[in-house]
């Protein structure tokens, strides 16, 4: 059973700072709350090897043992079948002076260190492996998704406004982006924040794996923002047939949406939304 690492303090996520505000041509100084963002070097490891490094990504500390698994998993370097008996250990206190910033993932099986560093890579919180990735790679990568579940409009609208639900950071800094996993009626499952948005898909991602839940085949994605890509890749992987967007896609993430068999919305707010690939799962009736 993979053993996720305990969760950071809360305090890490937001913080507090003095502010001089301006309204209405008058000034007064106050506090603001803001979105922490702090960097994380995540690495791997097999029995009896020396650690790997992988990347280095800005994120909101919290449910860090999920982003550098779900990292992992959605960037091909570990596969479902290698979760068994994962280990997520902070860094060593001895050695630097934020070990909570540095995350390594033992896994049971060998790896190959010379096939990691053509992969690392430093991710920053806006972009994520814009430019790194390439479409056929992830179409090689992931098998087209199934069928997956009808949803009805009236879910999909209601999609924004259940994943706000979630936002708790968000609602104190108004900083961050958000990714939340919902059931085909449109529970919702699981919410992660960060900010970056591909990070909070990966937390995602991170938390059905190491909670054996993967492929996530009769689950929607709905994330903040835009859709790009990368988050159309992380969802593939992860096996999930539908991802919802508040903002537009790129016309990357539909041409891959479309190539993998996936159901692409975007605009979805204000009651309505547009449908650029795989309305099939639309019951538009």
């Amino acid at each position: 059973m993979a053993r996720p690492l305990p969760l950071p303090p809360d305090d890490r996520a937001v913080t507090a700072r003095s502010v001089l505000a301006v309204r209405d041509g008058a000034a007064r100084r106050g506090h603001d709350r803001l979105a922490g963002e702090e960097p994380m070097a995540i690495r791997v490891a097999g029995p009896g090897q020396a650690p790997v490094d992988v990347a280095v990504t800005m994120r909101t500390p919290g449910h860090d043992a999920e982003l550098a698994v779900g990292f992992l998993v959605s960037e091909g370097l570990l596969a479902p079948r290698d979760l068994a008996g994962v280990r997520v250990e902070a860094g060593d206190p001895g050695a630097i002076a934020t070990p909570e910033n540095e995350l390594l993932v033992r896994i049971g099986r060998p790896i190959d260190p010379a096939a990691v560093p053509a992969r690392a890579f430093v991710v920053s919180a806006s972009c994520g492996i814009c430019g790194t990735a390439s479409l056929e790679d992830v179409v090689q990568r992931c098998e087209r998704l199934p069928p997956g579940p009808r949803v009805a409009m009236s879910v999909v609208a209601a999609l924004p406004d259940r994943l706000r639900a979630g936002q708790a950071v968000f609602e104190q800094t108004g900083g961050l982006h958000a990714a939340g996993l919902f059931d085909a009626a449109g529970h919702a499952r699981v919410v992660r924040e960060d900010v970056g948005r591909h990070n909070a898909v990966d937390k995602i991602v991170g938390a059905a794996a190491l909670g054996g839940e993967l492929p996530l085949h009769d689950r929607l994605l709905a994330v903040s923002g835009r859709v790009s890509f990368e988050i159309v890749q992380k969802a593939a992987v992860a096996g999930i047939p539908i991802v919802a967007a508040v903002s537009a896609p790129t016309d990357l993430a539909v041409e891959a949406a479309e190539r993998l068999g996936m159901t692409l919305l975007g605009f979805v707010r204000d009651g309505g939304f547009n449908v650029y690939a795989g309305e099939e799962r639309i019951a538009l009736a």
